[in-house]
């Protein structure tokens, strides 16, 4: 049973997520929360295994609210997703900075919708086609950051091979079929590349691997 807390100033809008996701029979919405303070007290009471978190709302909002169970060690198993009507860059940038597992604009259809939820309980990377496309474009107009990502130098080859494919949005299977191996292995090889370099999930990987330089749109 995948645990859901979701997260919107606009009760209206709770309960639609709310009737869509009870008529799932391997979902239960766990609590709901009216801002992001909120958000972080029920985080700690329930541990759902998704926080579905709109972006702007009064008080601290869904990236502070992100940033928060991000840092808290005892929520390390609680993947957010942003939801949000607005697809922009800082958005995008910053909520995945904060420790977003992904990021959903609510045009998205219910099927879109639900799949995103398991993918997120799976510790999987999400974003929506539009937003992956404004995160590749801010990228292909700003240089990397410079300095090397500490834990980088420590990468093997196929960590690295395994953390460009990641960045790609390719998932274990399409991953272990590139690089010949079997999908148990390339997710052996995401998880120490992970480890090394401190990242909370696979989104934040995608971050830190534009950000170090070890992946550019144009390397694909």
């Amino acid at each position: 049973m995948i645990r859901v807390l979701l997260v919107d100033d606009q009760p209206l809008i709770r309960s639609g997520f709310r009737a869509l996701l009870d008529l799932e029979g391997d979902i239960e919405v766990v609590a709901e929360a009216a801002d992001g303070k909120e958000a972080l007290d029920l985080a700690r009471e329930h541990l759902p295994d998704v926080a579905l978190i709109d972006i702007q709302m009064p008080g601290a909002d869904g990236i502070e609210a992100t940033r928060r169970i991000a840092a808290d060690p005892a929520l390390a198993g609680v993947h957010v997703v942003i939801l949000t009507n607005y697809g922009l860059d800082e958005y995008v940038y910053s909520a995945l900075r904060a420790g977003a597992a992904g990021f959903l604009v609510k045009d998205i259809v219910p099927d879109d919708f639900l799949h995103a939820v398991r993918v997120a309980a799976r510790g999987d990377a999400l974003l929506a086609p539009s937003i992956t496309r404004k995160l590749i474009n801010r990228y292909v107009a700003q240089p990397p950051t410079t300095g090397t990502r500490a834990g980088l130098e420590e990468l093997t080859s196929r960590e690295r091979e395994a953390v460009a494919m990641v960045a790609q949005g390719l998932s274990n299977d399409e991953i272990a079929g590139r690089m010949v191996i079997s999908p148990m292995t390339a997710k052996t090889h995401i998880n120490r590349a992970m480890t090394k370099l401190h990242a909370r999930d696979r989104a934040q990987l995608v971050v830190l691997a534009y950000e170090s330089g070890l992946v550019t749109p144009r390397s694909f």
